[in-house]
């Protein structure tokens, strides 16, 4: 029998709509000092917009999860692209922090409409069963070449423009993946138990397994530690990291300014996170993934309790980001996975999506404490090391997951 083949036009489809979706959502972080230096708001405010739009996202996962399996796949990612564009070009007319704040829950349920739970899904159901895993990774691997573009593109557009028209071209960017919506054909790849069952019971079985509750408690620290370095981490080294020596590589490539090296360092983390993404694809199919995901999580502990231990340097910048980077999205194909694969295909991307509420709780947590904590303290050192501690917490709580596909056939009638 042939071997299925891993590249699909759903597959392609798939990483284009992930990598627009994910270049703007990581490019945010290089508008927090512009906005509060045009409108003098305190650093609170723009971050509480983020964070606002970190809980919106979550919320409207398994909301599109579920549109997506009720109505279609293709017009979930419809109306999240129509979602995405209306929230950017409004945002671009905000004046006080309020209006931003409001504006920031439709970019958030945008970002949730073209993200992915509704993505993940349709790959996931269209892949074989062997190359399930990999095809998990390829996508999210896609949303760190999203990363790579998404910050150094805001950066270099807000030298020949406001931010209001960056966000202009964003909204114009979003709604181009709409021209890759033919190729979102994936069919209902489910066992007949699967496709008897209803939605509602399906949920009830997942939220009565203490298995389900351990990766949803689990994806908590990701979304804190994401979200919060995507959001604070171009101002927090733009302002604390040492002076760029005058004839020093990084000098030599044009980046003389800490801000450009923030830009750098955000490109740096998507740049190294798709090795990482691709890896764990790679090694999903290959090893538990719980105990890979227990592994990811030790080192993003790791790594963010040295980085600040020591003094802040260009070379620790770049150094953190490479490492931080290869863990960045990997636990996203080793979650996504793990649900579909003790759970089952037919309702993935919503039973993905209330995993991924918990992922964005604590993303609204990780960028709102960063700026309500900067006002307070001036820094992010406490903000920083909640992080490390979430952190460790994933990474135990992961190992007690019973790794097996929950049984769904029922008994047979008498």
């Amino acid at each position: 029998m042939a071997r299925a083949s891993l590249i699909t036009p759903v597959l392609v489809a798939g990483c284009v709509v992930i990598m627009i979706s994910f270049a703007i959502r990581a490019s945010f972080g290089m508008f927090q000092l512009p906005i509060a230096e045009e409108f003098g708001w305190p650093r609170a405010e723009f971050s509480l917009a983020i964070a606002i739009q970190n809980l919106a996202w979550g919320i409207g996962q398994p909301l599109f999860g579920a549109v997506a399996e009720k109505f279609g796949d293709r017009k979930a990612l419809i109306a999240g692209a129509l979602v995405y564009a209306a929230g950017l070009v409004l945002s671009a007319f905000a004046m006080t922090p309020g209006q931003m704040q409001m504006l920031e829950i439709l970019v958030g349920f945008g970002i949730a409409g073209t993200g992915f739970g509704v993505v993940l899904a349709v790959v996931g159901r269209a892949s074989s069963p062997e190359n399930r895993s990999m095809s998990l990774g390829i996508v999210t691997a896609a949303g760190s070449m999203g990363q790579v573009i998404g910050a150094p593109l805001a950066e270099i557009l807000m030298g020949f423009m406001p931010w209001q028209s960056v966000f202009m071209i964003f909204a114009a960017m979003i709604l181009c993946t709409l021209f890759a919506l033919p190729f979102m054909r994936a069919p209902k790849l489910a066992s007949r138990a699967e496709l008897e069952e209803s939605m509602g019971v399906v949920l009830k079985r997942a939220f009565r397994d203490p298995s389900y509750i351990l990766i949803f408690l689990g994806f908590f620290s990701c979304g804190y530690q994401l979200a919060f370095m995507t959001a604070h981490f171009p101002a927090f080294i733009a302002e604390s990291c040492g002076p760029i020596a005058a004839g020093s590589m990084l000098a030599g490539l044009g980046i003389t300014t800490t801000s450009a090296l923030g830009a750098v360092a955000i490109a740096t983390i998507g740049l190294a996170n798709i090795a990482g993404t691709l890896a764990a694809g790679w090694l999903g199919n290959r090893f538990p993934k719980k105990y890979l995901l227990s592994a990811v999580y030790t080192g993003r502990t790791i790594a963010a309790a040295w980085f600040i231990l020591v003094p802040m340097t260009p070379g620790t910048v770049l150094l953190f980001s490479l490492v931080m980077g290869s863990l960045w999205l990997a636990t996203v194909p080793l979650t996504s996975g793990l649900v579909a694969h003790i759970y089952g295909l037919r309702y993935m991307g919503t039973l993905y999506g209330f995993v991924f509420l918990s992922h964005q709780i604590g993303g609204f947590l990780g960028v709102w404490l960063g700026g309500k904590m900067y006002d307070i303290t001036g820094n992010y050192t406490t903000v920083w090391w909640i992080g490390v501690g979430v952190g460790a917490f994933s990474a135990l709580v992961n190992l007690p997951i019973r790794e097996k596909p929950l049984q769904t056939l029922r008994p047979a009638a008498a």
